[in-house]
């Protein structure tokens, strides 16, 4: 017999050789109907894999994030069966379930393929998922699968069996279709209702440009036809929200060839955005005792091997860059920690100065390849909005909740309502990968998990998920069309005082180790402002915005008025405009519209008669006209709406 654990706590015996799908049928057949896949032992697993240890079990469906997953992973083997079927001679690769659908890799060698094949590829795969093929693993040894694969003349499935050496190889099939693959699927094509290739796109096998290119075929299936029609028709907005679209159409950035892949110009406009977004964090960092500090862009390579940064992050650093000096090599900055690390050692510290909070907008420096840029939200070189704390152990926890405190002000502050934190831990059955003993370990994950209950976060712990140097609380927020993003993280980190020496003399005058806080509520300033461009459509809050009111004049005859008004805005540090264009006053509203202005100042003749000024908000709300010795109060106060303006630290 084994016992299995259910997630209430619940634990029931059942004869060894029991499968997850016999169990669900045993509490309720409308259960066994709905269930995709399995988590057993924090492991994926099939419906009817046979259990014979003991464990714990939960029912994966199609609302869970691993339903999904295994979902579209089974879904990537029907199109890998159906590309074979229409391509005879084209060659698989890999087919991984990705955050919203799946993709395949194919070497189609001589036969055309385009984005107009994915009709009928789309009707082959319905077709083949009524027939209601179920999915079955099953072991292989080593030298079998090779051989499978090189009668195929399939080097790039042999390339994977020969780099898995003594691992478990398993297989699965489904109708006449095999493929190598490590399991967590659903139980049969039959669940998949409705299928929808999206596009293609070029990537270069294992992801080196040395290599050969394959085509990359993305696509997205659901149990519901329903559910693609809803998921076509967020796609449709999100196309609308793109940050690459408005940051052209609002002037914020732009990029050059010239100047290189993944390297963002920012525009008059968005500069003054990412100063006002800069600011506003530098206003409450100096409330929360924050100093700041600036580091250079480069740094000798041995600060980066001396903090593990170069051994962790060496491969997607750009080459070293050598000086006339035998041996001596620098780096363009990958990481800004190991510099503030230095700006701590270069004076003594007492218990009683401690904790030391230095902040830097530090710009940083990764190799990413170039099909992996996107925009703002993957670049070769960003900002971070960075800071590290130097505390004692006692301050740990005082620190860390401050420092959440500190991120949900700025998500509040922008708009962001919807979110989850993730709590990422080590992965306790492979611990190779990362820098410090158990003992520091532990120390630094229950104090994450203490301040995340003191804070009431609703939070989820992901094991495996931690940085190399210690564990981390990332905050998981949802933009307006209900796409998570990881934004804002904090860690803690024993290893980089320790690789440092660096120290503080304790109440006893000895030499102790600070803990040391890693922090940053924006990430990369380039990707927050991507994810704020397409959470907001582009209408920044108003106390953010580079315009917060359009003054339009109605003619010629309105422009002393306006210019007055326009003048004593400013002076009122209210960020305005004027448009005096020989325009029709509707066609300056469109356009102010277009430009997301916040509020709109009408003036005419009645206006100056009456020395007043009519507001109109965006999206055609009349509010009424006001005087000019209460148009700033009501302006002013808007602003302050806008923003959540409270900061508890």
């Amino acid at each position: 017999m084994i016992k299995v654990r259910f997630p209430d706590g619940n634990e029931l015996s059942y004869d060894d050789g029991i499968t997850p799908f016999e169990i669900a049928e045993k509490i309720s057949p409308s259960l066994a109907r709905d269930i995709l896949s399995v988590e057993y032992n924090d492991e994926i697993i099939e419906t009817k894999t046979k259990l014979f240890i003991d464990g714990n079990i939960k029912f994966l469906k199609w609302n869970d994030k691993q339903g999904k997953k295994a979902f579209w992973h089974s879904t990537a083997h029907l199109l890998a069966q159906v590309i074979l079927d229409l391509y005879p001679n084209s060659k698989l690769t890999i087919g991984p379930p990705i955050e919203n659908g799946f993709y395949y890799d194919v070497d189609f060698q001589n036969s055309t393929f385009s984005e107009n094949d994915f009709s009928k590829i789309e009707n082959k795969m319905i077709e083949e998922a009524r027939k209601d093929h179920c999915f079955e693993m099953r072991e292989i040894s080593n030298s079998d699968a090779l051989s499978y694969y090189e009668k195929q003349k399939n080097e790039y499935k042999c390339e994977l069996i020969k780099g898995l050496g003594n691992e478990k190889i398993t297989f699965c099939d489904h109708a006449n279709f095999t493929d190598l693959c490590k399991g967590g699927h659903i139980p049969s094509t039959k669940f998949i209702k409705s299928v929808k290739l999206l596009n293609t796109a070029g990537a270069y096998w294992r992801g080196d440009e040395n290599n050969k290119q394959l085509t990359r075929i993305y696509g997205i299936s659901f149990p519901k036809e329903k559910l693609l029609k809803e998921y076509l028709q967020l796609l449709q907005e999100a196309k609308k929200r793109d940050h690459r679209l408005l940051g052209k159409q609002l002037g914020l950035f732009t990029f050059s060839k010239n100047v290189g892949l993944g390297l963002p110009l920012w525009l008059p406009e968005g500069t003054e955005l990412r100063s006002r977004l800069e600011g506003f964090l530098k206003d409450a960092q100096k409330k929360a005792g924050y100093e700041m500090v600036i580091t250079p862009h480069i740094g000798n390579k041995k600060l980066y091997v001396q903090s593990g940064h170069y051994d962790k992050y060496g491969e997607s650093t750009f080459f070293p860059i050598k000086t006339p000096k035998e041996d001596e090599e620098f780096l363009l900055k990958p990481m800004n920690c190991p510099h503030h690390c230095e700006i701590y050692s270069s004076r003594k510290w007492s218990y009683k100065d401690l904790p030391v909070r230095y902040a830097e907008f530090g710009t940083v420096y990764r190799y990413e390849q170039s099909g992996e840029l996107h925009g703002l939200t993957r670049v070769r070189g960003f900002t971070q909005d960075d800071a590290h704390i130097f505390c004692t152990q006692d301050q740990l926890l005082d620190e860390f909740t401050k420092v959440i405190d500190l991120v949900l002000y700025v998500f509040k502050s922008l708009g962001f309502d919807e979110f989850t934190a993730q709590i990422s831990l080590r992965d306790v059955e492979n611990t190779d990968k990362y820098i410090g003993s158990d003992e520091v370990w532990n120390l630094a994950e229950n104090a994450i998990l203490e301040a995340a209950k003191s804070k009431n976060l609703n939070y989820r712990t992901e094991y495996g998920e931690a940085a190399f140097y210690g564990p981390k609380l990332d905050f998981m927020v949802k933009d307006a069309l209900n796409r998570e993003w990881q934004l804002g993280t904090i860690q803690v980190d024993y290893n980089l005082p320790e690789r440092f020496d660096l120290t503080f003399k304790n109440k006893n005058n000895e030499d102790e180790r600070p803990v040391m806080i890693h922090r940053a509520p924006f990430g990369s300033l380039e990707r927050f402002i991507a994810i704020l461009i397409e959470h907001t459509a582009g209408v920044f809050p108003l106390w953010l915005s580079t315009n917060q009111i359009t003054l339009i004049s109605v003619g010629e005859k309105h422009r002393n008025y306006t210019e007055k008004v326009l003048n004593l805005l400013e002076k009122d540090e209210i960020r305005a405009s004027a448009d005096f264009r020989n325009e029709t006053v509707s066609k300056k509203i469109l356009e102010a519209e277009k430009k997301k202005t916040h509020i709109m100042g009408i003036i005419g003749d009645k206006e100056i008669e009456k020395n007043e000024v009519t507001i109109r908000l965006r999206g055609g709300n009349l509010v009424g006209s006001f005087k000019l010795d209460t148009l700033s109060a009501y302006i002013s106060k808007k602003i302050n709406e806008s923003r959540e303006i409270n900061l508890n630290i």
